[in-house]
């Protein structure tokens, strides 16, 4: 028997969604990868401040406490299995000069957008461990590129990034790491905002069910074959390159 016929063809087959848990999963990005999921034959679970309204089970918490976080993945485990997936997609922001904000404003976008990523990620790392699970952070093309009037937004952004490509080197070979880059998306993000802070009517935005796609691709990578980074946006997006 030759060397070639030993050769053992790698597994191309996707993998099966499992259960997704999803931060922020009631609205804009997260609403639409927990349908995205739901549709593609996983198991959504959110984990958000208010119920999502479609009946999908969930934790409700406030992701900027980090012990209530970790409480919250356990109480999904309990009611709906352990996770095969994560994805961080809640998110904060405070707009304004950064002597014009709030301190406390300031430092919530830290602990919404950096902590209670770390502490949701931090907390289903032994169940995703176990299977060679998957975890999707979410940055921003603001993680990228610093913009005026978003001091928090951005410190916050840069900082998934680089936690992100840190704990795909310390899990590689175990749990499956994806920064995912997003563009501006037509969500309720916006609102709520003074009108110099929101997208211009004529800006291009990205629909988040497409964005959402992006993450399905990501999680159904075969074992040992992830996408470390994906950067996804409208064609007509203007914060990158």
């Amino acid at each position: 028997m030759t060397q070639t016929a030993l050769r053992r063809e790698p597994d191309l087959a996707p993998r099966d969604l499992g259960t997704v848990f999803v931060t922020g999963g009631s609205s804009g990005l997260g609403a639409a990868v927990a349908a995205a999921v739901g549709r593609a034959g996983g198991i959504p679970a959110v984990l958000d401040r208010v119920p999502p309204a479609d009946g999908v089970a969930h934790a409700q918490v406030d992701l900027s406490d980090s012990a209530a976080a970790a409480a919250a993945v356990a109480e999904l485990v309990d009611r709906v299995g352990p996770p095969s997936a994560v994805v961080t997609a809640a998110g904060t922001d405070a707009c304004g000069p950064l002597l014009e904000v709030d301190p406390q404003a300031w430092e919530r976008v830290v602990r919404v957008n950096l902590f209670g990523t770390v502490a949701v990620v931090r907390a289903c790392l032994p169940y995703l461990a176990q299977t060679r699970g998957t975890v999707v952070t979410v940055s921003s093309t603001l993680g990228l590129r610093g913009a005026d009037a978003a001091t928090a937004y951005s410190a916050s952004k840069f900082a998934i990034r680089g936690f992100s490509q840190a704990l795909a080197v310390e899990y590689a070979g175990r749990v499956g790491v994806t920064c995912l880059i997003p563009g501006g998306m037509r969500t309720a993000f916006f609102d709520g905002r003074d009108e110099r802070y929101k997208p211009a009517p004529d800006q291009d935005l990205a629909d988040p069910a497409h964005t959402a796609a992006a993450v399905l691709t990501a999680l159904r990578q075969p074992v040992g074959c992830e996408i470390r980074e994906m950067l996804v946006m409208a064609s007509g997006e203007t914060s990158w390159p």
